[in-house]
């Protein structure tokens, strides 16, 4: 689906949803199974991970975006070893493609909104592909959290996006709490970041995508678990934050309303319209 919006009011940058598409969750109870182990399901994931949505993947990323991925040698240092990796959201198909033409051959699980497993179609498929959707209670998040630990050390990566929302080709990063960063701090995992920029393309108007990788960065143990997280995500964050500054084109302008309900002047990266 284009998006064919030029400019963006938001409320709030923490909870504010700007996607193009509209789904009603399923429940995650007690009773989702977030890994299989039989031969089958073994099988479906490669068939549809490796044979069909890699393929689509790349072409998808390349024709549209022409996506061009700088400082991918950063992973060699833990190549077969599980790690987190964290990424703005600024993209509906985007983001669930290009991390995995960022880290190639590592296999990435996705934490998610249970709305990419309520899909007609795609809901059945997304789990094979690395779905882990956020639980609803506690019997489902004991599950969840023996998922992400099951492929963190199996050696895989686990991709996050911690803004949380869409907001789509937005060039700045917005606030995100640091709750997803309890998953590192727990099973004392590295962490790597990506940045998706905007930039110009000499022949055409669409802007291009080109992702900055960063890290390792590590979990300080000689703080205490919460200070962990907190110190984890604000070394990130401003990471992410500067490396959002190479983007040079605004496709959607953000916009933020005043307490009034009235149009504020300064978009959402901080610069005066």
């Amino acid at each position: 689906m284009m998006d064919k919006r030029k400019v963006i009011y938001y409320d709030d940058e923490l909870r504010d949803e700007f996607s193009l598409t509209q789904i009603t969750p399923r429940r995650v109870d007690g009773e989702y199974v977030y890994c299989y182990d039989s031969l089958f399901k073994k099988f479906t994931h490669v068939f549809w991970y490796r044979v069909i949505f890699t393929p689509i993947a790349f072409f998808y990323t390349k024709i549209k975006f022409c996506h061009k991925v700088v400082g991918r040698e950063k992973f060699k240092e833990h190549r077969k070893n599980g790690y987190f990796m964290y990424g703005n959201h600024t993209q509906d198909i985007g983001d669930a493609f290009m991390p995995n033409m960022m880290n190639i051959p590592k296999t990435n699980y996705f934490i998610v909104h249970p709305n990419n497993i309520s899909m007609p179609f795609l809901g059945r498929i997304n789990p094979s592909l690395g779905a882990l959707p956020l639980p609803d209670d506690m019997a489902a998040y004991r599950n969840f959290l023996a998922a992400v630990e099951r492929r963190i050390k199996e050696g895989n990566c686990v991709v996050i996006y911690p803004e949380a929302h869409i907001w789509p080709y937005y060039t700045g990063i917005r606030g995100f709490a640091d709750d997803s960063f309890y998953y590192p701090v727990k099973y004392n995992t590295p962490v790597y970041c990506f940045t998706n920029t905007y930039q110009k393309r000499r022949i055409s108007k669409k802007p291009r995508i080109i992702t900055y990788i960063d890290g390792p960065f590590y979990p300080d143990e000689s703080l205490p678990p919460r200070a962990q997280k907190k110190e984890l995500r604000d070394r990130v964050y401003e990471c992410m934050r500067e490396r959002a500054k190479r983007s040079d084109v605004v496709q959607i302008e953000y916009i933020k309303r005043s307490e009034k309900g009235e149009k504020n002047t300064e978009s959402a990266d901080g610069i005066r319209k």
